[in-house]
């Protein structure tokens, strides 16, 4: 079967409008903070996700979201970095299985992107900065981080679970 430029643009202006055939999908906007204690802070070094049984108050870096859920369909994150002198960014991680960690490289004190499932990314922004990124999720568990070197070891990561 040939889809038509036409019906291809229905199908894109339907989504991206939160609607489908069957009315699942829906828009939604998530914003995030990109904080840390500034620059002065001693940075950890073992609060990489999943962090199980470790105490997240002792992080020094971290992404705050306005919601942990949200349901199937396009996603838009507004985020700031509300730093005053460290430079953060955000990327979008799909989890198949949300008990293991992520492929870390401990020599470049980073996450390898290519083999973790990045979805899309508000590239490194500027302390006080903002940006934005609108991308489609599908039903399941993800994980925003910032792959600043050093900056997701140190707990700068959270969970976001996208509903059916």
């Amino acid at each position: 079967m040939r889809i038509t430029a036409l019906a291809k643009s229905l199908i894109v202006a339907a989504v991206i409008g939160g609607l489908s055939a069957t009315g699942a999908f829906a828009a939604s906007v998530i914003d995030v903070q990109l904080w840390d204690k500034g620059a002065e802070a001693t940075m950890g070094t073992d609060l990489a996700y999943p962090a199980t049984g470790m105490d997240m108050s002792k992080a020094t870096m971290g992404i705050k979201l306005s919601a942990a859920t949200a349901p199937t369909g396009v996603i838009t994150f507004h985020v700031t970095n509300t730093s005053k002198d460290t430079i953060h960014e955000m990327i979008v991680m799909y989890r198949e299985d949300p008990t293991q960690p992520l492929p870390y490289v401990a020599s470049d004190s980073k996450v390898d992107e290519d083999k973790a499932g990045d979805k899309g990314e508000v590239s490194e922004l500027d302390p006080g900065a903002s940006g934005s990124l609108t991308v489609f999720l599908k039903p399941g568990h993800y994980v925003l981080i910032c792959n600043v070197a050093g900056h997701f070891a140190a707990g700068m990561w959270t969970q976001l679970e996208i509903t059916k």
